[in-house]
């Protein structure tokens, strides 16, 4: 039995030159930086929530007064847990919105500018978020809420942008080996913003804000000198030409006399710099249209309405579960601690 081509030895790899490496190696770490802040703040909820409660409810560190009163945000510990909770949900609902306007804002402008411009200007965001704001000792609630809100927004500048950038790259040939290989650089995000938050949280939470924020800048800064949106900004010929040669290729050199309308070709005699260059419309001019918002509405309730919920529950589900999962370890090991101290003392 043949193997089908894409699994053949050596057809998948022949199809890919060292620019195509490049793009799939910048793409897939520019969105593992971006997950890997998303977990360091994660990571260090706890330590956060200890610094932003008085030494009343504190007692694993020991602090003068003076301290403890200038860092006294919250009451209590657990005011400072749902005030943490809250920033997750801040971050996914601007998250959300954020998508939709970043595709569009990625169709319309250069790919490799926008993700740049995500990536280091979330970086900044985290940087005042994390690591100066515990520098200067500023704490403000307000601070916080619209910090996070604008990190939402720009972190989802990541996922439309590299998306666009691989499928410009990568066609249907393989497309499935490829896109499985880099559909992990969410989960080696997830590991590196542990790892990176790990090795420098005992110096202090901010400190591992300090090193996400200073790496996703980097990596900012190589995706914009580095980063080639299509292969027709070095001269080769893009996805879509390669597709039709195929087509081409594939076609029957005699045509039975059913399938002559098929094939033919539109030949033209005008000189192609003769035809005039239709302009697209703007989003709020199609919105315009007569019987465009009616038609949206029936499609959305009939069609995408279940559908887009689904999404939306599982993408939750999932966010949720990565967020909160270091303050149910942290509630388990408390608990274990107090059973312990029980029995001890039975």
């Amino acid at each position: 039995m043949a193997w089908p081509n894409v699994f053949q030895r050596g057809s998948l790899l022949s199809q890919f030159s060292h620019h195509h490496v490049v793009v799939f190696l910048l793409t897939f770490f520019s969105y593992s930086l971006l997950h890997a802040s998303r977990k360091t703040f994660s990571n260090v909820k706890v330590s956060i929530s200890e610094q932003w409660t008085p030494s009343a409810f504190n007692t694993s560190v020991e602090l003068p007064v003076e301290i403890w009163s200038s860092n006294h945000l919250f009451p209590s510990a657990e005011k400072a847990t749902l005030f943490l909770g809250t920033l997750d949900t801040i971050f996914l609902f601007s998250y959300a919105v954020g998508l939709f306007i970043s595709g569009i804002v990625g169709d319309r402008l250069n790919l490799r500018w926008v993700l740049s411009f995500g990536m280091c200007s979330s970086a900044l965001v985290v940087f005042v978020f994390g690591a100066l704001t515990e520098w200067l000792r500023f704490y403000n609630k307000w601070l916080y809420c619209c910090l996070w809100i604008v990190n939402g927004l720009l972190q989802s500048t990541g996922w439309p942008c590299v998306v666009a950038v691989m499928g410009n790259w990568f066609g249907k040939a393989g497309r499935g080996v490829v896109f499985g290989l880099w559909s992990a650089c969410a989960s080696v995000g997830n590991i590196l913003g542990a790892c990176l938050a790990s090795s420098v949280l005992q110096y202090g939470y901010e400190y591992a804000f300090l090193v996400t924020a200073s790496v996703q800048f980097a990596g900012g800064i190589v995706i914009f000198f580095g980063l080639l949106v299509s292969p027709e900004e070095i001269g080769l010929s893009g996805i879509e030409a390669e597709e039709n040669f195929e087509e081409d290729s594939h076609r029957p050199l005699i045509n039975g006399g059913e399938n002559e309308d098929e094939y033919e070709p539109n030949y033209s005699i005008q000189d192609d710099s003769s035809v005039a260059q239709v302009k697209a419309i703007s989003f709020y001019q199609a919105c315009c249209l007569p019987g465009v918002i009616p038609y949206l509405v029936s499609l959305i309730r009939d069609k995408l309405g279940w559908m887009w919920v689904f999404y939306f529950f599982i993408l939750m589900t999932s966010c949720t579960i990565v967020f909160i999962s270091p303050l149910i370890v942290r509630e388990i090991f408390s608990l274990v601690l107090r059973r312990q101290a029980h029995i001890l003392r039975e």
